[in-house]
């Protein structure tokens, strides 16, 4: 089988191409040209790397063929950037742009990725049947990507999923996470400065995220949305107290010195049950399980 990535060089986008590739299957990865993160890509007989940039895909049309696209990349999704209007308006477009890529391809399934952000705040586990509500300008245009790419694939004839994915950490994961900001500030033996960390969040790693998306673009049921997290939720204070064990339980943590962020969502969890029962998938790290390859990952590179 031959799959084909955009945004294969992030947290989870490597790791699908790493898992992929580990199944003997080709990947296509469609990277940005001035991508400062290629080095995430392993160099394997398999793996075909294209250049281009995410508002030019109509460039390399019909150049390859692939049996399912995945489309991950997305421009400005931290910070104050998320509320850039005409960023996300153009995501928008981009999203649309990849399915027809993929049409060209001959892909007989699309997979996009998209975002807890799509329901704003909710005190229930989330599932792909639970009404939306964003409030960020990511959030809205994730929903609307979602939709519209549905519609187009449905016209075209092309299975459609949408993976609505919750907090993911990882290896290669970017310095801004939270994350990775608490890992590489213990690691050097600073102290990290929190909120009051009293979210309750559900966090899977990279790794477990990559195969629930590799599953869904196998064995999805046409035009689901399914979100992808542990199942398993917990207070953001004990997944920061757990991290900083996993490295040093004396090390100081300073909690509610920052402000929370704007549109800060206070309670997420995945109710993976319909993408376990249609797909088979079940995350096998647990967060402890996770974080001590994460942090051994990072002693390596030092």
């Amino acid at each position: 089988m031959r799959i084909a990535v955009t945004g294969p060089t992030g947290a989870i986008g490597s790791e699908m191409v790493r898992l992929a590739l580990a199944d003997g299957d080709e990947v296509i990865a469609i990277v940005r040209p001035d991508s400062n993160r290629s080095g995430n890509l392993p160099d394997h007989p398999k793996l075909t790397v294209v250049k281009c940039d995410i508002s030019d895909y109509a460039s390399i049309r019909k150049k390859f063929s692939c049996d399912i696209f995945y489309h991950l990349a997305w421009a400005k999704t931290f910070g104050a950037e998320r509320d850039d209007v005409g960023t996300q308006i153009d995501n928008i477009r981009y999203s649309v742009d990849a399915v027809e890529l993929a049409n060209s391809w001959g892909a007989k399934a699309f997979v996009g990725v998209g975002s807890q952000a799509e329901y704003g705040h909710s005190d229930v586990p989330l599932n792909g049947s639970l009404p939306v509500n964003p409030e960020s300008g990511y959030g809205i245009a994730k929903f609307a990507s979602g939709r519209l790419c549905s519609l187009r694939c449905q016209q075209l004839g092309i299975r459609f999923n949408w993976a609505r994915v919750l907090s993911v950490y990882g290896e290669r994961d970017a310095d801004h996470t939270l994350i990775m900001y608490l890992l590489k500030t213990l690691l050097n033996g600073d102290v990290p400065e929190l909120t009051k960390c009293e979210q309750t969040w559900d966090y899977i790693y990279a790794e477990d995220c990559a195969r629930a998306i590799l599953c869904i673009g196998q064995k999805g049921k046409e035009g689901k949305t399914y979100c992808i997290g542990s199942g398993k939720p917990r207070r953001l204070r004990e997944y920061v107290e757990t991290l900083r064990d996993a490295i040093d339980p004396a090390l100081e943590l300073r909690f509610g010195v920052k402000d929370y962020y704007p549109h800060q969502a206070m309670k997420f969890c995945a109710d993976i049950s319909e993408l376990t029962a249609d797909t088979g998938f079940v995350p096998r790290y647990t967060f402890e399980e996770g974080i001590a390859k994460v942090v051994k990952y990072l002693r390596g590179k030092n």
